[in-house]
């Protein structure tokens, strides 16, 4: 399966996303209006603004999509973990935006006891949402997007809110007021943890980062060719779920110009085989005798 097939099934999971979140924000929100429940309605919300970084990784998907063109000779891979990148900082913005009422509501004092209608629906919302959450991450797993991975951490933070949410309005029934910005507390900073890896896997991707350890793994594999006298340098980049690979390696230089190409087409098989890395670039450079 190609790339290409791979973002498609990855816009099915966006797609999932967005129409979870609009039915989600409407039903909270008109039950939060009629069970006088602060916690569902901030829930709602929190919902309405995800819908919007729903639409940027459908958005992304669909640009990386594009094949490559004049000013853009490696693809529009890298617009998927842009999308990402934008899916971490409305994510940061909920989670501040909750810790900052939370923190709000305990100075001012202010509690409420909604009726159970609000807590029934907060619960069958975190359900729903962590079946979304499973289905996004297996999906994402399976076709190795970072941004529908970036959005399925999304939609487990967002079935953490509606169950802080559904916490809350319980111990507003039995009393226990402070069990609301506890949780709601919790809740937020977990939605900022959450924003912050996103953000740094992100941020890491674009300025052309990559794991030190595959680094090791690809040099280690390549010097086992039995042709391969030394390899001189091994750098990586990844465009959104395409890994990019530039190698340098030495070896005969009595061998003909046949020869060293089969030497890179028997490494770059390899690598497919055994890295899942489709795009290599190899240069070759004569071994120094003596």
């Amino acid at each position: 399966m190609n790339h290409s097939d791979n973002i498609k099934k990855g816009e099915k999971g966006a797609w999932l996303s967005i129409i979870a979140y609009i039915i989600l924000a409407v039903t909270k929100l008109i039950v939060a209006h009629q069970g006088n429940s602060d916690a569902l309605r901030a829930d709602g919300l929190n919902n309405a603004t995800d819908v919007i970084a729903a639409v940027a990784l459908l958005v992304g998907l669909k640009i990386s999509r594009k094949p490559p063109d004049e000013d853009h000779h490696y693809g529009h891979y890298r617009a998927e973990t842009i999308a990402s990148l934008f899916a971490a900082f409305i994510m940061m913005f909920i989670g501040i935006q909750v810790i900052f009422d939370t923190l709000r509501k305990v100075i001012a004092q202010q509690a409420s006891q909604p009726d159970m209608i609000t807590a029934w629906t907060a619960l069958g919302a975190a359900l729903i949402m962590f079946l979304v959450y499973l289905y996004n991450v297996k999906l994402a797993r399976k076709i190795q997007s970072g941004a529908l991975y970036a959005a399925a951490q999304d939609n487990r933070s967002d079935a953490l809110v509606s169950i802080g949410a559904f916490i809350g309005i319980i111990g507003a029934q039995l009393g226990l007021f402070w069990l609301d910005p506890v949780a709601g507390l919790i809740v937020g900073i977990i939605i900022c943890k959450t924003a912050w890896d996103i953000f740094k896997d992100s941020t890491h991707m674009l300025t052309d980062g990559f794991d030190e350890k595959q680094i090791k793994k690809i040099r280690t594999s390549i010097e086992k060719d039995p042709d391969v006298k030394e390899v001189y340098d091994v750098k990586g980049r990844v465009h959104g779920n395409q890994a990019f690979i530039d190698i340098t390696i030495l070896v005969d230089p009595t061998l003909n110009v046949k020869d060293s190409h089969d030497i890179t087409v028997r490494i770059e098989k390899h690598l497919a085989y055994r890295h899942n890395i489709t795009y290599a670039h190899i240069h070759i450079e004569p071994y120094p005798k003596g």
